[in-house]
């Protein structure tokens, strides 16, 4: 069926070009597949992105932790032994981040942009796919900035209403306009990867700190640019939990910022030799250190009130911002509903679904998706069923999650522990006590796993 189509069309259509996308295309060229690789910008620009680069980082230049046996370093594992575009790319353009894995958000675009531009089965076209191709195998991961003729044409054509939630991005500012009198360099705890301090931290005392929350609380916001026929039920705005704006943690009381992106624990000042009351990160954003992200300020203030405000954090009094942040719509279906454990839609076994807008959040999320579009894609095209990856390892766990959470609750994930399989009873009473013992269990089975799918395949 799916067989037949393609060697008819001689088509594999890829919408998008994110993350998800340039996985699936680059995992099919590898494969010896030719493709076309769909990419509206600069064409037709959405509200967060800035470039016309294939997978430009929007929101943040961190792809998480990369400390040994979390769940965002297994799932990063896993990529790296498939071979990753993206991981070899983050490589090559990483900066200090502490225990996380962060890059130059402009070099990593750039070192991908280059590796699919070059790549001669693949065929990029700059424009907007306004509808699923009607022959051929095809990978939608148009992610969550979707355009609004696409994204209508797949509710359509799966006769699903659109999901969506509003999701923010944090200011970033000119590291030569950083009073670096008033800041220091710190890893919490003194831990990071390469030994270094890794982040400028910008400490407050009680009195500064709540003067900065009546300055948060009392800010105007930017109007959210609803369209209208996505009305918000009871007319609130729905956010992504993982990633509040700044305005709506104050709003939970005058201590969630000092207990969330404004923590002060394990940061100790020099200059005192205690903890502040409370402080703001800022995370280097190129190899050249000439920019730096308040490190959780995602936030949809105006711009003149993000600057007033952001100013009354000490070292930023006179800092210049490169970007103010902004709040976009992310758009998403219902993947119980609609897909399987191989990303295919159930009624059209031809389509798949990666990245974003199948119903995982974050970018590495999106980038295991997109490539496992790409290898179930490419299954499909030598005329196998595809086979999903092992439900012991994070991206097996992630297609599950995907095909098999319950359809009414069904919200955005990013890769954790408690969605891949439970330790059995004998193993979990033995290390009871010991979670960090656990959690690398979870990992060596979830690695032994993919071992043993990369000798199958």
């Amino acid at each position: 069926m799916v067989i037949e189509a393609l060697s008819q069309t001689n088509s594999i259509h890829v919408a998008g070009g994110g993350l998800a996308g340039c996985e699936a295309a680059w995992r099919l060229a590898r494969a010896g597949l030719r493709c076309t690789l769909y990419e509206m910008r600069p064409v037709r620009s959405t509200e967060a992105h800035q470039t016309d680069l294939l997978a430009e980082l929007v929101c943040s230049n961190s792809l998480k932790s990369d400390s040994e046996n979390t769940a965002s370093w297994l799932l990063k594992h896993e990529l790296r032994r498939l071979a990753s575009l993206s991981m070899a790319a983050a490589e090559k353009s990483r900066v200090p981040g502490g225990h996380a894995l962060t890059v130059d958000r402009g070099l990593f675009a750039q070192e991908i942009t280059r590796a699919i531009e070059a790549e001669p089965l693949i065929e990029l076209k700059r424009e907007e796919l306004t509808s699923i191709p009607e022959q051929g195998i095809v990978i939608i991961a148009s992610g969550p900035l979707t355009s609004g003729a696409l994204a209508g044409n797949i509710a359509r054509r799966t006769g699903s209403q659109r999901l969506y939630f509003y999701d923010s991005i944090s200011p970033i500012v000119d590291a030569s306009t950083i009073d670096m009198c008033k800041v220091f360099a710190a890893s919490r705890y003194g831990k990071s990867i390469d030994g270094g301090d890794d982040y400028l931290n910008c400490p407050m005392t009680k009195d500064e700190y709540n003067a900065f929350v009546d300055a948060v609380l009392t800010a105007d916001s930017a109007e959210a640019h609803i369209p209208a026929d996505e009305a918000i039920h009871e007319g609130k705005v729905p956010f992504f939990e993982a990633c509040l704006p700044v305005e709506e943690i104050a709003r939970r009381g005058r201590d969630t910022l000092r207990f969330g992106p404004m923590k002060p624990v394990g940061l100790t000042d020099p200059r005192t030799g205690r903890w502040p009351y409370a402080a703001v990160q800022l995370r280097q954003e190129s190899q050249r250190a000439g920019s730096y992200n308040l490190v959780g300020f995602q936030n949809h203030m105006k711009f003149p009130d993000q600057k007033r405000v952001f100013r009354m954090i000490p070292g930023l009094e006179l800092a210049e911002f490169l970007r103010y942040g902004q709040m976009h719509r992310n758009t998403y279906i219902n993947g119980p509903e609609l897909l399987d454990t191989a990303l295919r839609l159930k009624t059209e076994p031809r389509v798949f679904f990666a990245g974003q807008i199948s119903g995982v959040e974050g970018y590495v999320e999106s980038m295991a998706t997109g490539l496992m579009a790409g290898i179930h894609a490419s299954d499909a095209a030598a005329g196998r069923e595809p086979q999903p990856l092992p439900r012991e390892t994070a991206m097996g766990s992630l297609c599950h999650y995907i095909a098999n959470a319950d359809p009414k609750r069904y919200q955005p994930a990013n890769i954790a522990f408690d969605i891949l399989p439970a330790l059995d009873d004998e193993t979990r009473a033995r290390l009871k006590r010991d979670k960090k013992a656990r959690h690398a269990e979870v990992c060596r089975r979830a690695l032994a796993a993919m071992d043993t799918y990369l000798e199958q395949r």
